[in-house]
C-alpha cells in the first residue's frame, strides 16, 4: 500500500532482475533464531517444528489438537509464511502431565525437531530473529548489475518497509480498518463497517493501519533519500532494540555510530501522544500523514488506545550471501531481526513474481 495506491518507492531505483519467487515451497526456507535456551523443567512442552505449505495458525491448531489443549494454551513468537519451508517454536502448557506420543502427530508438513520443558508460555516477539534462504528462478537481468546491486544493499541496507502480508489480499486491510473506525468512502458498499469483529481480526486491522501510516512516512523519506540519513530534529532507534532516543544535535559521534549500524533513524508507530520527532523530521512525517484517508487512520488508532512508537526507518541484511546454483537461479542467504520482512530486501534486488 502507499499514499497514492501505486509501488512503494525503492530506495536504489529499479530493480536490476526479474525472477519467479516460490516456484516450490522449499524456495522460502525460514528458520527462527532463538532468544533464550529450554529451561528443561516446567508446565509447558518447548516443541520446534518444521512445517511445510502451512501458516503458523494452523500449525497451533494442529499441535494443540494432538496434545489435547485449547488453542490458547498454545504459545508461539512469530507468524511464518504459509508458502515456505519454515522451523519455529511453539509452547503447549501441560501442567502435570506428559505429551502424548510424538508419533500420534500426524499432520502432513508438520514434523517436531526438538522438544523440551520449559517454565513459561512462549509470548510473541521473543525470538532473536531470522534467517532466511530463498531461491529465485527464471532470472532475468545481468550478473554484474545484480552483483552490484546486492553490494550496494550489503553496505546501505534497505527501506524497512512492512511486508504486504500486515495488508492483506489486494491491500484490503487498511480498508477494512478505516470503515471499522467509520470512515467510508461514498458510494463503497465492499468497506462498510461490520457490526462485530473478533479480537483477532481488530488486532490485524489496527496492526494494517498502524502498518500503513509508517510505510507511507517512510516512502516519503525514501523519495527525498533520507531513510538512511539523519534529518533535523531525528529520533534514534538503538540497533536490535526498540529503545530510543533523541531529538539531540547532530555530531561527529552519532555519525560514527550510524555508518556502522549501531543506531537508525526511525518514523512514527501511530498511537495516542505527542511526536517524539522535531523540526524537519516531524514536519515530513505530519506532510506524509496529512491525507483525509491518513487522519481518520489516525483517529481511530488514537480512539483504540494505541500510544505513538517507533520504528527505524533502515533494514540492515546481516551476513548477505549470494550464488548461482544456475544460470537462472540465484540463491539468497541473510538474517534479518524480528518485526523485519525478506520482502523488504528482495524488491531492491529483483521484480519477482510468485508462483
Amino acid at each position: 500500500m502507499s499514499e497514492a495506491g501505486g509501488e512503494l518507492p525503492r530506495a536504489f531505483g529499479p530493480p536490476p532482475a526479474r525472477a519467479r519467487l516460490r516456484a516450490s515451497d522449499e524456495d522460502f526456507r525460514v528458520e527462527e533464531l532463538d532468544a533464550f535456551a529450554a529451561s528443561g523443567e516446567g508446565e509447558h512442552l518447548l516443541l520446534t517444528v518444521e512445517k511445510r505449505g502451512m501458516n503458523t495458525a494452523f500449525a497451533a491448531r494442529a499441535l494443540a489438537a494432538w496434545a489435547g489443549v485449547d488453542e490458547p494454551a498454545v504459545g508461539y513468537a512469530g507468524l511464518k509464511d504459509r508458502h515456505a519451508v519454515t522451523r519455529q517454536r511453539f509452547s503447549l502448557h501441560l501442567p502435570g502431565r506428559e505429551a502424548p506420543p510424538l508419533d500420534a502427530l500426524r499432520v502432513d508438513g508438520l514434523r517436531v525437531i526438538s522438544a523440551a520443558r520449559h517454565a513459561r508460555k512462549l509470548p510473541r516477539g521473543a525470538l532473536a530473529g531470522n534467517r532466511f534462504v530463498l531461491v529465485l528462478r527464471e532470472v532475468h537481468g545481468d550478473r554484474a548489475a545484480v552483483a552490484s546491486r546486492l553490494a550496494e544493499v550489503a553496505a546501505r541496507g534497505v527501506p524497512n518497509y512492512f511486508g504486504e502480508q500486515r495488508f492483506g489480499r489486494g491491500g484490503g486491510n487498511v480498508a477494512q480498518a478505516l470503515a471499522m473506525f467509520g470512515h467510508v468512502p461514498p458510494g463503497d458498499a465492499a468497506a462498510r463497517p461490520r457490526k462485530r469483529l473478533r479480537r483477532e481480526e481488530r488486532t490485524m486491522l489496527l496492526s494494517a493501519a498502524r502498518s500503513e501510516l509508517f510505510n507511507r512516512a517512510l516512502a516519503r523519506r525514501v523519495e527525498a533519500d533520507t531513510w538512511d540519513r539523519p534529518l533535523d530534529g531525528e529520533v534514534w532507534m538503538l540497533d536490535g532494540s526498540r529503545s530510543v532516543f533523541g531529538p539531540e544535535p547532530w555530531n561527529e559521534a552519532l555519525a560514527a555510530r550510524l555508518a556502522a549500524f549501531d543506531i537508525h533513524p526511525t518514523a512514527p508507530l501511530w498511537g495516542l501522544g505527542e511526536l517524539r520527532s522535531a523540526g524537519e523530521a516531524r514536519a515530513l512525517e505530519e506532510a506524509a500523514l496529512g491525507a483525509d484517508d491518513a487522519l481518520a487512520l489516525r483517529a481511530g488508532l488514537e480512539r483504540a488506545g494505541l500510544r505513538q512508537e517507533r520504528r527505524a526507518t533502515r533494514l540492515r541484511a546481516q551476513d548477505l550471501a549470494w550464488d548461482w546454483p544456475a544460470d537462472d537461479v540465484l540463491a539468497l542467504r541473510f538474517s534479518l531481526p524480528p518485526g523485519a520482512y525478506a520482502t523488504a530486501v528482495l524488491r531492491e534486488i529483483a521484480a519477482t513474481a510468485e508462483s
